[in-house]
């Protein structure tokens, strides 16, 4: 879908947005860097396996996504990164990685971050890596249908689990005792 024919969407949807032109952006964070608005308000699209179906995933660019908690609140037994090589067909005109969180329009189920869903406004690439829509939050979610998911995500600064610090000290011991071993060598 080139930004031409999201604009043409966009206008039969009757809704206001913004096209904006900027330098490549390959990240949604480089998209809000370039924009010069928060991180929190530019939509990540990221495309998943889920049970073996696509489905597209949406979320603020400085989430990531928590894979065991999405498992669970999604109720299945597979969630996994879809490989681009397996989905850049699904978005034929597309630039990979600058697909629109409009699964609908691909034939996809679209979940979203219900952080998202506070915002007043958003940003999303707009098919390329040059070009993004800014629009009111409400008016994607009426055009979007997404699935509303309060769990499945990590924001910027959140504490890591104890189980996974846990991890951390204990592949830190032995690095340590490799180093040792090493060093004894």
């Amino acid at each position: 879908m080139p930004v031409q024919q999201l604009k043409e969407y966009l206008d039969q949807a009757d809704v206001e947005y913004m096209c904006l032109s900027h330098p490549p952006a390959f990240t949604a964070q480089q998209l809000a860097h370039h924009v010069k608005i928060a991180g929190d308000r530019v939509v990540k699209t990221v495309i998943i396996e889920l049970d073996g179906k696509m489905a597209m995933l949406v979320m603020p660019a400085t989430w990531r996504i928590r894979w065991d908690r999405l498992t669970r609140i999604l109720d299945t037994d597979f969630v996994d990164l879809a490989d681009e090589q397996e989905f850049q067909d699904r978005f034929p005109e597309c630039e990979v990685g600058a697909m629109p969180p409009f699964g609908n329009l691909f034939d996809m189920s679209v979940y979203c971050a219900e952080a998202l869903t506070r915002q007043p406004e958003l940003a999303f690439a707009a098919g390329t890596h040059t070009e993004s829509i800014h629009m009111k939050t409400r008016d994607f979610l009426s055009l979007a249908h997404p699935m509303v998911l309060e769990q499945g995500f990590v924001k910027p600064g959140s504490q890591k689990p104890a189980w996974l610090k846990g991890r951390a000290r204990k592949a830190e011991s032995l690095t340590d005792s490799h180093a040792a071993n090493l060093a004894g060598y």
